[in-house]
């Protein structure tokens, strides 16, 4: 592969920010190093994180429930239907329901900055 030295359209932080030791490449690092990237990797944060936290913390909360507390989980709602099966249950709609809180937060608040990141440095990585 041949070795890409900086042209004279690129910025001045990606000329001093190359080497071509380096496997990456410039204009990948002078992306890392933006406000606007480091903007993206905060929103995506923001919500990844603690939707992750929460979602393991009643998950385990489900399991901790159903291996100590047999007479609560065991209690009949209606019919056969007890609180293991609704929790059990649950389970999927908290699934289905994060999957689509986190479609729409990535499309309203992420994505569009990534588009923007991607016209501007996107066509540069391809030289």
């Amino acid at each position: 592969m041949p070795e890409r030295t900086p042209d004279a359209s690129t910025d001045a932080s990606a000329e001093n920010l190359y080497d071509p030791n380096s496997k990456h490449d410039p204009v990948y690092q002078v992306l890392y190093d933006t406000a606007e990237f480091k903007e993206l990797r905060s929103r995506f944060r923001k919500f990844v994180f603690p939707a992750t936290i929460a979602f393991l913390a009643w998950y385990l909360l489900y399991v901790i429930l159903s291996n100590w507390a047999h007479d609560f989980m065991s209690i009949e709602v209606f019919g056969n239907v007890n609180v293991a099966l609704i929790f059990g249950l649950l389970q999927f709609v908290t699934t289905f329901g994060l999957a689509y809180v986190y479609a729409r937060y990535m499309n309203r608040r992420v994505d569009p900055l990534a588009r923007q990141l991607d016209e501007k440095y996107g066509k540069e990585a391809l030289r």
